[in-house]
């Protein structure tokens, strides 16, 4: 039997505001608020809000058959709470279905994996108390920031406790492998990786109103005959930004209607739909997946040069990742929220040399000078907190002080919480 396994992914970034030379030092407001509510409500009413609600009618129409995943990162969670507060109200209602899963991915939406391990950690917990707060659930695979994957970061989930990570079904990756298949990882056997269906997925994202794409136009009841035709792989991956429906395809194409009517005809072919979780519980690792490079679901390339291909972004990058020790070590949560909202990946795409159509910038480098007037500013900061005088191996003497006295305190909570059971007795 074949399972097709939906996830969509939502991120929304904040938009910084004109920020010049001239404010550094005096101006440590770095956002364009307005810009930002105007860009969430938008995502919002056009495409997050009507995919929610056909996905709840899809699970009522096929009485909990249909499942899929969602991967939405901490920081848009927070900005769904401030100006968007009734998608927050729609995905808790599919979460009452328990026919969604809800996959741990990193809260800033960040490349801290390949940066800052440490760094990394802290965003995936956050990220699962997070979704542990808002759902009650305590989510088991990863979806890291564009999918980004390698042997290295299958390791760290590992050590974190995940079940499984997702990724790309890059070419030169999965060679003459299947992606419908689910794979162990070659350095961390007991770590399940599954792989999207890129072309599939690709398909259904970018050319479904395509009037030159050969299956124009596309029906559910041809999609699922294309499914259908998968007979050899036990799961089809189907894994998009959820912006794919309402503004990628717009509502007038018909891109909801599509989808509401999936369901009824998958299934009539005997085919099932599955949560990645129920991916790792229901199907076996016969073979390993090596990645020993990151690969990403960004560019031809698929890999990490979207957001570090050019001189700007890894200047942007190293500027930036230089101080995350000190930040950790920051009590101010104001400074540590601007850090979480300077390392959104966005920042770096608007840098790159590839249009994005998405960038409010007039050009990459319009985006990196006012991306790092901003950080310089944001450096200051932090400099005033701990400054680059205090060399590494006394900060890292530092940190190591508070770990400890972080494991004190919790074991002498412990030691006085079994006194009051043993007093209590």
């Amino acid at each position: 039997m074949t399972n097709i396994c939906f996830c969509f992914q939502m991120h929304v970034p904040y938009r910084l505001k004109r920020y010049r030379f001239f404010d550094i030092g005096n101006d440590h407001y770095y956002y364009d608020d307005l810009a930002t509510e105007e860009l969430v409500q938008h995502v919002a009413t056009t495409s997050y809000i009507p995919l929610c609600q056909t996905v709840k009618e899809m699970i009522k129409l096929s009485k909990g058959k249909f499942r899929c995943a969602f991967a939405v990162s901490g920081a848009t969670i927070d900005l769904f709470r401030q100006f968007a507060p009734e998608l927050i109200d729609l995905l808790q209602d599919l979460n009452q279905t328990d026919a969604v899963e809800w996959v741990a991915a990193p809260f800033a939406y960040s490349l801290a994996s390949e940066y800052n391990k440490a760094e990394w950690t802290e965003q995936m917990n956050r990220h699962a108390q997070t979704i542990k707060e808002l759902f009650n659930k305590q989510p088991a695979i990863i979806w890291n920031t564009e999918m980004l994957y390698s042997d290295d970061i299958a390791g760290y989930a590992q050590e974190l406790g995940y079940k499984g990570v997702m990724t790309e079904g890059a070419k030169h990756i999965i060679s003459w492998q299947s992606t419908g298949h689910l794979y162990a990882s070659a350095v961390a056997p007991k770590m399940r990786v599954l792989v999207r269906n890129a072309q599939l997925s690709d398909e259904l994202a970018f050319r479904f109103s395509d009037p030159t794409w050969t299956a124009f136009p596309m029906d559910a009841e041809k999609y699922a005959d294309i499914l259908q035709q998968q007979d050899e792989q036990e799961i089809i991956n189907l894994w998009v930004g959820a912006e794919t429906f309402g503004i990628r395809q717009t509502q007038a194409t018909g891109i909801f209607d599509f989808l509401k009517a999936l369901p009824y005809y998958v299934l009539e072919r005997e085919m099932g739909f599955i949560t990645p979780s129920d991916a790792i519980k229901r199907l076996t690792a016969t073979e390993t997946l090596s990645v020993p490079y990151p690969i990403t679901w960004a560019g031809e390339a698929k890999d990490l040069s979207t957001f570090n291909g050019n001189d700007l972004q890894q200047e942007a990058l190293t500027k930036l990742y230089a101080v995350a020790e000190r930040v950790r070590l920051c009590p101010s949560k104001r400074l540590k929220a601007d850090w979480i909202n300077l390392q959104d990946i966005s920042h770096l795409h608007y840098m790159g040399h590839q249009d994005s159509g998405i960038s409010p910038y007039d050009s990459p480098y319009d985006a990196f000078i006012n991306y790092m007037n901003v950080l310089s500013d944001f450096l200051q900061l932090v400099d005033e907190q701990y400054p680059s005088s205090i060399d590494n191996e006394e900060l890292n003497s530092l940190l190591r002080t508070i770990a400890n006295q972080e494991e004190e305190i919790n074991r002498l909570k412990q030691q006085l919480s079994k006194t009051k059971k043993t007093k209590t007795k």
